[in-house]
């Protein structure tokens, strides 16, 4: 099977990082495969299947120990081995971000708002502001967060799990005049540090371009070499979206590099995610054995992938 040499470059740039941050790339492998697949995984699993990336046994221990302590993830305990799988919480703190990484395209925009006004707020001020940042939220002024569209399902969930649901003030708005929209694109520019985000966005394409290059060309793909490009294919971008801004297109730069790198992703994941599962279902073991193949929801992502 073919080994890509320019995702091999890749993977040994990870595994140069300093700090490593093992924990962020064990929820990218447990929110993109293992809540798919069953949802627990066996920690002499996880172990391997994290070694090419340059976290070692004690580094992977120490990571799931401080996930637990965090409740993103919770252990059972089966004879000498240890299972593990998100908690409740851990989980709807994937999906808030699974429903943007994994869209088929960004979100139509009918002129709504979503205003969020921190009232009543003490000191989960800052954790507030940090987690409708991870939403799409920008600072429209000193004490307004706003984020374009009027679904409010994530943000509801957040007032709930931060207990200042009855401390802050939540309204609709909506942009009338087409000269509005105009200031209102010059205000993102700033609100929402677009200009960061392109760099990151631009990075992220050279960094994969040619991925997904060489995965056109190649006869056949390594299916242990798959879930590693999967993995640190969405482990990167949504390291992006989490400071990204869901702005529609009426906001954004007509070549606004967010909608190219979401094209990308969604090519390479398409690609790749069949052999990827080869991997998973083959070495991954939980309770009652190998992992079972994924829900019939994994197969909406992107638009819809192809059962195998």
């Amino acid at each position: 099977m073919s080994k890509l040499k320019c995702f091999e470059d890749l993977l040994s740039e990870f595994q140069q990082q300093r700090p490593m941050r093992g924990g962020s790339l064990i929820i990218t492998v447990f929110g993109d495969a293992i809540s798919q697949h069953g949802g627990s995984v066996w920690l002499g699993s996880l172990i391997e299947a994290l070694e090419p990336f340059g976290l070692n046994q004690r580094l992977v221990r120490t990571s799931v120990y401080r996930l637990i302590q965090e409740d993103w993830l919770v252990s059972t305990q089966i004879g000498r081995r240890s299972y593990y799988s998100f908690t409740e919480f851990g989980l709807r703190q994937y999906l808030k971000t699974a429903r943007r990484i994994y869209s088929a395209s960004r979100p139509q925009w009918d002129g709504q708002w979503t205003l969020v006004m921190p009232a009543y707020v003490g000191e989960e001020r800052d954790e507030l502001r940090k987690e409708l940042r991870w939403l799409g939220y920008g600072a429209l002024a000193s004490d307004m967060l706003a984020r374009p569209g009027a679904d409010r399902r994530s943000l509801d969930e957040t007032l709930q799990e931060l207990g200042v649901a009855d401390k802050v003030v939540v309204m609709n708005a909506r942009t009338e005049e087409l000269s509005s929209q105009e200031v209102l694109k010059q205000l993102s520019q700033n609100c929402w540090n677009l200009e960061e985000l392109e760099e990151k966005y631009s990075d992220f394409l050279n960094r994969y371009r040619p991925v997904l290059a060489a995965i056109s060309r190649a006869k056949s793909l390594d299916p242990e070499q798959c879930f590693q490009l999967r993995t640190l294919l969405i482990h990167d971008y949504r390291r992006i979206l989490l400071k990204d801004t869901d702005l529609p297109d009426e906001l954004l730069p007509s070549d606004w590099a967010g909608k190219s790198a979401l094209n990308l992703t969604a090519n390479i994941y398409k690609l790749t995610y069949s052999a990827a599962q080869e991997y998973l279902l083959g070495q991954m073991e939980t309770a009652d054995g190998r992992l079972p193949k994924a829900d019939e929801g994994f197969y909406e992502r992107f638009g819809g992938l192809m059962e195998s």
